[in-house]
């Protein structure tokens, strides 16, 4: 019997347009689970739709279950979304896992290489592997699927040609072989979902947005970013999510005075870059949770010494190895306070991918500006999702570097309560960068009017960084969302659904030490400021209650996203509560 879709407009033989796709490809890695999505989002970009993905997938290299979520959109989005239109599922353990996501009316693609299952009348199975193999190219599983994806939505083939010939135009030898395998590998997936009777509807066009688009990852836009902020020196240890920093460094920070190396450990690479920056480069790591714990003792030299520095903490379910290949927003506490005594640090904390451009020259802006380390906090999730975003205009980015001393020799380089020129070795003037407590010039002292002077001078320069911007809506509500880092777009799509129906504003920054001055003000006058964060602690919220804000934390540690759904309903639950009681007071 042939299978039909619900997907048809009542009265009408009219197939749905589709405004919003979200797929899910999952099996075991190695499979071709990424590249199938991620190749999805990339073919559909290139035609004028936003796109999203999320990735999900064990520590071990191969093996073990590997999930990728992609959105495909005509209007921006600013999550992976919560139910899904499409799953294909690799293998049986897949199928079992993430059938129940499918909506209604939803269709499920299964390798039927690997399993059957009986007919449910919302899947349909087609041999993957061998469909591949038939091509020359067993590699083309994911074309396959592509394939498949693009005949249930009516997606025209060219996109897909267009895609595969822009990906695989490499000026090798054999690209034309490779292209010719992988179409062919397109048109049998669109072949074998044609003849299985699903339909879905019709994505509606895309239109080209009016500005250039690139689709890259966080941690790619990151390396982007730093590179545009002036990065000199590079050096870092591999650990997951952060490796890929490394990696990209290693092939592109290139050219005169620039310098990429990976180290032994992580701190060798904390005193790597402090004494790059001491030597006036500017210099960054990256790294997850266990390294940055190794890196305490470094970031508090770096404060007491003032030296410029960028660490890159991506951020993974913990403590100790933990997930870590899962997401989470629990190195917040560790970020703001690293080192022993008294020290606050600089933090910004991308949101989305774009933002994560912006926030690593911003990062080295800061070092530099205030003469110290400075965290960028980013996180598992946002290191993973490819997204697209506007082509940044390097011809607009505004990159700071530090005051250098220009003078002679007697230099008192921590005189006074705030920034000072830096001497560069091998230049005019001298210090010593000391680790204990000292005097002006940089001598050891235990005077205790030495340490009150210089205590209040290195908090001082934090001033010089409260210029951040951020966002606000309904600023005259007395309840509002306020997240940080990766839970942003869960968050804004559940603020402008609530907006709505209930009395609540909206506040987001990236730069959460210090806060602009006057969002904090604004923070402080309200009611209840709801903080949607993936932790267990509510880090943020405890933060900003430090601060004298009324803030509540909506918490998740589950190694996963925020769903948009899940979220409304706990908002809606925690503002309901927080009226009544506000009644019975």
């Amino acid at each position: 019997m042939r299978k039909e879709r619900s997907h048809i407009t009542s009265g009408s033989n009219k197939l749905l347009n589709i405004l919003d796709l979200v797929v899910r490809v999952a099996g075991e890695g190695g499979q071709g689970v990424v590249t199938s999505a991620e190749g999805l989002a990339q073919a559909a970009t290139q035609v004028g739709y936003h796109a999203l993905t999320y990735a999900t997938f064990p520590s071990q290299i191969m093996g073990g279950p590997t999930w990728t979520q992609t959105r495909v959109s005509t209007s921006e989005v600013h999550s992976a979304g919560d139910e899904l239109d499409v799953l294909v599922a690799f293998n049986k353990e897949a199928y079992d896992a993430h059938a129940s996501a499918v909506k209604e009316g939803g269709v499920v693609v299964y390798n039927s290489g690997e399993f059957t299952i009986e007919d449910d009348l919302k899947s349909f199975g087609m041999p993957f592997d061998e469909l591949a193999k038939s091509t020359g190219n067993p590699r083309a599983a994911n074309m396959v699927v592509i394939g498949a994806i693009a005949f249930l939505v009516n997606m025209p083939q060219e996109y897909l040609e267009q895609f595969v010939t822009k990906r695989f135009t490499r000026g090798r030898t054999n690209d034309q072989q490779i292209i010719e395998s992988n179409i062919t590998a397109l048109s049998l997936g669109r072949d074998q979902a044609k003849g299985s009777g699903f339909n879905l509807g019709t994505l509606e066009d895309a239109q080209m947005p009016s500005v250039d688009q690139i689709l890259v990852k966080g941690n790619e836009a990151i390396c982007l970013g730093a590179i545009a902020g002036g990065l000199d020196f590079y050096i870092g240890y591999p650990i997951s999510p952060a490796t890929t920093v490394l990696v990209w460094m290693e092939s592109n920070l290139v050219g005169p005075g620039k310098f990429v190396y990976q180290v032994s450990s992580e701190i060798e690479a904390i005193t790597g870059i402090l004494g790059a920056g001491f030597a006036g480069k500017k210099a960054m790591t990256a790294t997850a949770g266990p390294g940055f714990s190794l890196m305490s003792e470094g970031l508090g030299l770096g404060w007491m010494a003032e030296i410029p520095i960028v660490v890159v903490d991506v951020q993974r379910g913990g403590p100790a190895t933990g997930l870590p290949t899962k997401t989470e927003q629990s190195d917040l506490f560790s970020c703001l306070h690293p080192a022993h005594g008294d020290v606050s640090l600089p933090i910004i904390a991308p949101g989305t991918v774009e933002e994560c451009f912006y926030a690593a020259v911003d990062a080295l802006n800061w070092a530099e500006r205030y003469q110290g380390p400075v965290i960028l906090m980013s996180e598992m999730a946002m290191a993973e999702r490819a997204q697209n975003i506007p082509k940044p205009d390097l011809s607009k980015l505004h990159v700071e570097s530090r005051k250098v001393y220009q003078g002679s020799n007697g230099y008192m380089r921590y005189e006074g309560p705030g920034v000072t020129p830096m001497p560069i070795p091998g230049g005019p003037g001298s210090y010593t960068a000391n680790g204990s407590e000292h005097d002006p010039i940089g001598d050891t002292t235990h005077l205790p009017e030495r340490h009150v002077q210089m205590t209040e001078r290195r908090f001082n320069k934090l001033n010089l960084l409260k210029d951040g911007h951020y966002e606000s809506d309904n600023p005259h509500e007395t309840i509002a969302i306020m997240p940080w880092g990766g839970s942003k777009g869960p968050s804004q799509e559940a603020y402008q659904k609530l907006r709505e129906k209930l009395p609540i504003g909206w506040y987001y920054t990236m730069y959460l030490n210090p806060l602009p001055t006057s969002l904090l003000e604004e923070l402080r006058q309200k009611e209840l400021v709801l903080v949607p964060e993936l932790n267990y602690q509510g880090q943020w919220s405890s933060i900003l209650r430090s601060q004298g804000v009324n803030a509540e934390s909506i918490t998740q540690y589950t190694g996963l996203p925020f769903k948009v759904s899940d979220l409304i309903d706990r908002i809606e639950d925690r503002i309901n509560s927080y009226t009544e009681r506000k009644v019975k007071a």
